[in-house]
Formats: structure tokens, sequence, C-alpha cells
């Protein structure tokens, strides 16, 4: 199965209460589609320096930031898929690239500090940013339960809903059970909207 590697997207978040969400999905019903992986639950494992850099950077709020993390779409070991992304934003644009990997070489490459054991322009991409910001190693392990929705128009459209949204400083296994802190108030739910470009004709305003 081949998966897409590279995003340039506008990507905006809204925190919904569980009326807010239902009337969104109504509206959204003629228009868009739940994909076909259903409800996900998606862990991620994000990588910083001793002294956080990167997070601090980014609640600094600037221009320009980025940050490194490897994901999985299911309980990830051995073989399984998993996708090592760097993402940055810069003006308000979302720029993603992401190698696919077997979760053992992944996870393995990054343990002991070993080059990813790929050859590509995204893999070279990740290096230089290992190689830049040095010693990053894993600081939080970020779980949720996601329900993405596509447009009927054939664009490329995308809005998802996040929920149980729980983190934690250690234990970082992608093939784990999920636990930890949660960071929504109870009923919350985290909508974000993806877009290339502007929104589709189609969704009511």
């Amino acid at each position: 199965m081949g998966y897409q590697a590279t995003f340039k997207r506008y990507e905006i978040k809204y925190l919904l209460t569980p009326r807010q969400k239902a009337e969104i999905l109504q509206a959204m019903a003629p228009y868009m589609k739940l994909d076909r992986y259903g409800r996900t639950m998606i862990r991620n494992i994000y990588y910083d320096t001793n002294s956080f850099r990167l997070i601090r950077r980014s609640l600094e709020k600037p221009a320009y930031k980025e940050k490194l993390r490897i994901r999985s779409y299911q309980r990830a070991a051995g073989e399984d898929p998993v996708f090592v992304e760097l993402k940055k934003k810069y003006q308000s644009v979302v720029y993603k690239r992401r190698l696919t990997l077997p979760e053992g070489q992944a996870m393995y490459a990054f343990r002991y500090n070993l080059p990813l054991p790929v050859s590509s322009q995204i893999a070279r991409e990740i290096e230089y940013f290992r190689a830049y910001y040095g010693g990053l190693h894993p600081t939080v392990f970020l779980s949720y339960e996601r329900e993405a929705f596509y447009s009927l128009d054939s664009s490329e459209f995308r809005v998802t809903f996040d929920e149980n949204i729980l983190y934690h400083p250690y234990d970082f296994s992608l093939g784990s059970k999920v636990y930890g802190t949660p960071l929504l108030a109870q009923g919350q739910t985290l909508m974000e909207v993806k877009t290339a470009g502007g929104l589709p004709l189609s969704i009511p305003r």
C-alpha cells in the first residue's frame, strides 16, 4: 500500500462541545464521508533536546517552527509500518515530510542514534534535522482517537475529530496500551480542518 509522503496545507484547529460536534457532523453529511479506517487510535512519540528546545520554541508561537515524531495508526511492533515525520509550519502553512519504515527499524535507529535504513531526499532532511539539534530523545508520548472525513468533491479538503487525547513522558512504545493525562476537558473534541487552499464552496459557512 502506498502512503502520501509530502503535504503542504493549512491546518486550523477548533475545540468543540458534544453539541457543536453533532451539529457540524450533520452539516457535513451531504458533502463529506468518513474514511475507510473509521475511528483510529493514533500513537505519537515526539523527540526533543534535553533543554526542550523544540517545544519551548513552539510555545513562543513564532512564524516558523518544526518538530519530529514517529507515528503509528495501530499498535505497532517489528515489521508493522510506522511513519517518521518531519513537520514544519511557516506563516500558517504546514509542511510535512514523512518516511514509512518497519517499527523495529525506526525505533532502533532512534534509540541508538543511527542513520535511518533508507536513502532518499526525505531521509536526508530528517537526518539533517537530527544532526542540527543533536541529542534528540523521546520526550512525550501522545495518543488520541481520530475520525477523519474527506470531501466528496475529490478535493484535498479534510476534517478530523480527535478525542481522548492523552499524554505521558515515559514508556515510549508504539505497541503499548494507551494511557496518560487527558489534555481536553470531559466531552471536548479537537476538530482540525485541513486544506491545501480555500474551503470548498459546498461546505456551509
